[in-house]
């Protein structure tokens, strides 16, 4: 590199890969010897992009946060802007004179589009471009069948992912970087709150601050602590909401302030060193694995979030959703506590257990006859970890409509599924205090207790908890005509 060249800045720019560690990008760009410029761009302009839900937003503010202040403890500074992508890049290059961009692939077809016009641009202007892989284990393209076509199953496609050498290790964290400066000439830089990212009218992220630390050492204490205390026994309890068995790494993956490479050598380390069982370093890894499916999927179906992956469900009969239904099952009110709990785990934590997460979408779209889609929105606007490839496989899973889906008669029975993953009942009453008083017995089905026995609980039907907003039995039967009269029509 000459001496013109290197005294000019790079770009980093950074988008769902919010870390210091295992940032591919990063470290090309700090390896250049050049000034860093570390660049953000809030983007709710470009074409086709998704917007963010309001728990991803105040997830993201706070990321923001600890991304600046860990580039701040190395000499960089994190500069944030607003505007379309490829346009803003572009002015920004313009502006510094910067002879380079590196960025963190993504795998949506909007972000796509929006990464190919602004390398478009950029190398026509004689700027270089190199983008990485920091997201995901395996690039989707890397994963094909025989045909040379992309998996539908998951299964076969984990098999050879597996099959292939593992990921590399991952990077360290650079311990210093030349900053750039910014020129006085350039476009005005915004303040993270300018991006107006917190609820405030009102602020109802209390239960958010309370349960979660956004950012790469949250994350990455997150993961010691799962590996030191939980995974052990993964295997066998992680379908128990009631025992903290699970990562709850979601969210941090989501805004890539951890890697699925730390992940995975972290567990392999752990596993290698006697401290975690073999078989539930394989069950968790597979975890892993299925969100690699997902992004799999997102890449070879765009609108994955919008369309059945099966087009044979675009004739099935779904129900108009009933305002006060719909309601209630947002809320958690529809008086089965098993989804009541989940669901009011979700609004006050912006996360929910996996398990209950298939129960409480199988009672949307399995018991009230309504489009998954719906679901869908639903969670992208109430996870923290509302996840572009992961949100709408797994509610076309559940449906019945994706890859790999489960069958659609199989329908959760939310009583059952209590008793069996919550037998005590903890987790509905640690969400549904107004049950925290009813025995063991009969914590899953109120509406069966007796008088004496609700009157002792302080629990009053259709006063302070209601009955169950529709029969089970009857729903599934109405759930199966459904799908009946679907294949007849097809037929």
């Amino acid at each position: 590199m000459s001496e013109a060249v290197k005294n000019r800045p790079v770009i980093v720019w950074f988008r769902e890969d919010l870390r210091l560690s295992d940032q591919p990008a990063l470290s090309a760009g700090i390896a250049t010897g050049a000034p860093v410029i570390c660049l953000y761009v809030f983007d709710e302009e470009s074409e086709g992009l998704r917007p963010l839900g309001g728990a991803s937003r105040w997830w993201l503010h706070h990321s923001l946060e600890a991304l600046s202040s860990a580039l701040a403890n190395i000499g960089g500074r994190l500069d944030i802007l607003r505007g379309p992508g490829a346009e803003t890049v572009a002015r920004v290059v313009a502006d510094t004179h910067a002879s380079s961009v590196f960025w963190t692939r993504r795998y949506g077809a909007a972000e796509i589009e929006i990464d190919r016009r602004a390398k478009a641009g950029l190398s026509e202007a004689g700027v270089t471009v190199r983008s990485y892989n920091g997201q995901l284990l395996r690039e989707p393209w890397e994963v094909q069948t025989k045909a040379g076509e992309f998996y539908r199953v998951y299964s076969p496609f984990w098999r050879a992912v597996r099959a292939l050498p593992d990921p590399a290790q991952p990077l360290p964290a650079p311990k210093r970087l030349i900053g750039a400066a910014w020129p006085d000439t350039a476009h005005a830089r915004v303040d993270l709150a300018a991006l107006d990212l917190l609820p405030s009218k009102p602020d109802w992220a209390g239960g958010l601050r309370a349960r979660w630390r956004p950012g790469e050492r949250g994350a990455l204490k997150q993961l010691e602590s799962f590996l030191d205390e939980r995974i052990q026994r993964y295997s066998s309890m992680r379908d128990r909401p009631d025992v903290a068995a699970t990562s709850a790494l979601a969210p941090y993956l989501r805004f890539g302030e951890i890697s699925p490479r730390q992940i995975f050598h972290a567990v392999r380390h752990a596993e290698q060193a006697g401290s975690v069982p073999a078989r539930d370093a394989e069950k968790f890894i597979a975890e892993i694995g299925w969100r690699e499916f997902a992004y799999h999927l997102l890449y070879n179906v765009p609108n994955l979030a919008k369309r059945n992956f099966q087009s044979k469900f675009d004739a099935f009969p779904w129900r108009e959703p009933e305002p006060e239904a719909l309601a209630a099952w947002k809320h958690g009110r529809t008086g089965y506590p098993i989804v009541d709990a989940g669901m009011r785990e979700l609004w006050q934590t912006g996360i929910m257990h996996n398990r209950v997460r298939m129960i409480v979408a199988s009672f949307l779209v399995k018991d009230l006859l309504v489009d998954w889609r719906v679901g869908e929105e639903w969670f992208w606007d109430t996870l923290c970890d509302a996840d572009p490839a992961n949100n709408p496989a797994s509610w076309q899973w559940v449906a019945g409509s994706g890859a790999d889906a489960a069958p659609y008669f199989r329908i959760f029975n939310p009583t059952l599924q209590g008793k069996k993953f919550d037998p005590s009942g903890h987790y509905v009453r640690s969400f549904v205090t107004e049950l925290s008083e009813m025995p063991d017995t009969w914590i899953h089905e109120p509406w069966l207790a007796p008088s004496d026995v609700l009157s002792r609980a302080g629990v009053t039907l259709d006063g302070s908890y209601p009955r169950p907003i529709v029969d089970h039995s009857r729903a599934r039967d109405r759930a199966l005509a459904a799908l009946s009269s679907t294949r007849t029509d097809s037929a």
